[in-house]
């Protein structure tokens, strides 16, 4: 934001969290194209969520067995993108079709007319048959056998479809359940597998940090749209915990993966210190939390994941495999 005052221009900071919606103008935004309306549809601000667990699920099977397949880490970003994807537009849909989306919701690709719903729905459906033609690739070019890894994809691909479609689990609390073992547990263990072609249990112990920091997306999105959600009879933990329930979960998601990273930096290698770089922005975000400062809180709190995400994958990648938890 820009002032003159006695001639002289002056530049104020205002940081992204806190900037609030300008409703004064009366110039209606211009329709956004065709192709980009698709894009705003699939969210791509939250595939961090998706793509870090994949990177680290990669990792770890590398410092298992000091290789790396390259078409099956392709294949395997491809059926996870491709899930997350889909699993976005069926919220969408299902989110409009119950009244959970308005004018003042931050996804109005239906509220606004842009798309309709049969084109949601048709976009989700080809998503899960791309991931589908990923999964087959997969098939072909992993070492795993077939079973486990059918068994951890179409896994993902019902969570990502019954969050809220289906039996909606999102509208009876258990959202964030799915959310949480999905984007972590599941998903890493989905990339390790098809590296290593076996199952193995301490990846999910990898997993537990980085599905905190990313159900802190999901937990700030369904605060900030609490009302919304009560008024079409949805119930979200969010509205079950109330504000300051919320904002306490909130705090726990985003900083007990630091204490856990403060921990095995000191007992296992240093490189787990470097997601540590991030905590200012996990403060900055708690203060928005706070000061229910929440329009833009979900996106944030995605760019935060991506960072934190990215730096975790390096800390494991970097560091030596004989002084590794489990290897």
């Amino acid at each position: 934001m820009a002032k003159q005052t006695n001639g002289v221009v002056h530049i104020e900071d205002v940081k992204p969290c806190l900037k609030k919606h300008d409703n004064t103008s009366n110039n209606k935004p211009n329709r956004p194209s065709r192709f980009a309306t698709y894009v705003i549809a699939l969210r791509p601000w939250s595939f961090s969520a998706s793509l870090t667990p994949v990177l680290l699920g990669t990792a770890l099977a590398y410092k298992t067995t000091g290789t790396l397949n390259l078409p099956v880490f392709l294949a395997s970003i491809g059926a996870v993108l491709f899930v997350h994807g889909a699993g976005n537009l069926v919220n969408t849909y299902y989110d409009f079709l119950k009244g959970v989306d308005s004018k003042k919701s931050d996804d109005r690709t239906l509220v606004d007319g842009y798309l309709s719903p049969n084109a949601v729905g048709s976009f989700g459906a080809v998503l899960y048959f791309l991931g589908c033609v990923s999964f087959l690739v997969l098939v072909l070019t992993s070492p795993a056998k077939m079973e486990h890894i059918a068994l951890l994809y179409f896994g993902g691909l019902s969570g990502s479809f019954l969050y809220t479609g289906g039996i909606g689990l999102k509208y009876v609390a258990l959202g964030d359940l799915v959310i949480l073992i999905t984007f972590g547990p599941l998903a890493v263990m989905f990339a390790y597998v098809c590296q290593v072609g076996h199952l193995a249990l301490f990846p999910l112990w990898y997993a537990i940090p980085l599905a905190m920091n990313t159900e802190a997306i999901l937990h700030s999105n369904n605060t900030r749209d609490m009302e919304a959600d009560r008024k079409a009879g949805a119930v979200t933990l969010a509205i079950c915990l109330g504000q300051t329930g919320s904002y306490m979960v909130y705090v726990c998601l985003l900083f007990v993966p630091y204490l856990i990273f403060a921990v095995m930096g000191v007992n296992f290698a240093p490189t787990f210190f470097l997601p540590l770089v991030t905590l200012p922005l996990a403060f900055n975000l708690e203060k928005c939390f706070r000061r229910n400062e929440m329009d833009k809180l979900p996106q944030n709190t995605a760019k935060l994941n991506l960072a934190f995400g990215l730096l975790y994958v390096a800390g494991c990648f970097t560091a030596r495999a004989n002084v590794l938890p489990g290897f």
